[in-house]
């Protein structure tokens, strides 16, 4: 718990003042931390660092991660999507010259990887250009609802909520944790409610239906983790895992904040 702690304070002490600055200093911290979750990706794979495919992986994520300005270089007539395309060929092909050491099922698996990791970042990048209270929304939806969850599921769970992915996680952890987060997020919300797109009681609704999906991007990565059987996505925060258990949440909920028109 100590080292928890510790690693907590000193990730916030370099997190929240970049949230703060914003810009240059800000997306080049976010690029970072979608280029070690696809590192975390390969290992759980167990693929090398340095291998084709792994090349592949990191320039999938960063088309699909880094701001729409870094990539000006390209051609007029030709988009990111357009490049993604040709990744994701060379990555199918990959699978034909290695002599099946990688396999149609890895390059899927890769791909549907960076997609998820290079969309989830480039929408937190999207959230603080778009304002700095949506970031802080955002983190605070997933941050309330994961310690809400956390004690009142030791309290008071009784019923496990997905035992043969997340035996810990119970029903009445779950529920409480979005309370908590309708409750607290809910106030952020109405002493702010300049900031947002819409009224106060449907913003209720979307922090409600936000912490939800939060709670499934948690679940999510937790069956792939079962699925590669490991315990952590990384090492790179001792006491809490890697980017990918740090920020598995926050993947669902910031897209879904595009989709419903927040950012």
């Amino acid at each position: 718990m100590k080292q928890r702690v510790i690693t907590a304070v000193v990730a916030l002490v370099i997190f929240i003042p970049l949230i703060l600055v914003g810009k240059t200093p800000f997306n080049i911290l976010v690029v970072a931390m979608g280029l070690v979750g696809t590192s975390e990706l390969l290992m759980m794979k167990k693929k090398l660092l340095v291998s084709f495919e792994a090349i592949i992986s990191y320039l999938l994520t960063a088309v699909f991660l880094v701001p729409d300005a870094w990539l000006s270089f390209l051609p007029a007539r030709v988009v990111p999507f357009d490049l993604a395309y040709a990744l994701i060929l060379l990555m199918m092909l990959n699978s034909v010259f290695s002599r099946n050491r990688f396999s149609f099922n890895d390059a899927g698996a890769l791909t549907m990887g960076s997609i998820y990791i290079g969309m989830g970042f480039h929408y937190m990048i999207t959230a603080r250009m778009s304002s700095i209270w949506m970031v802080f929304f955002a983190l605070f939806i997933v941050w309330v609802t994961d310690s809400g969850a956390y004690m009142i599921g030791r309290k008071l769970g009784r019923h496990k909520l997905a035992p043969s992915i997340s035996p810990n996680k119970t029903w009445e952890g779950s529920i409480g944790g979005t309370l908590a987060a309708v409750i607290i997020v809910g106030t952020y919300v109405f002493f702010l409610q300049t900031h947002f797109t819409y009224n106060f009681l449907l913003m209720l609704v979307l922090v409600l239906v936000l912490s939800i999906a939060g709670q499934f991007g948690d679940l999510a990565e937790s069956a792939y983790k079962r699925f590669f059987d490991v315990k952590d996505s990384g090492k790179i925060l001792p006491g809490h895992g890697g980017i990918l258990d740090r920020f598995d949440s926050i993947l669902f909920v910031l897209p879904l904040m595009h989709f419903c028109g927040l950012l």
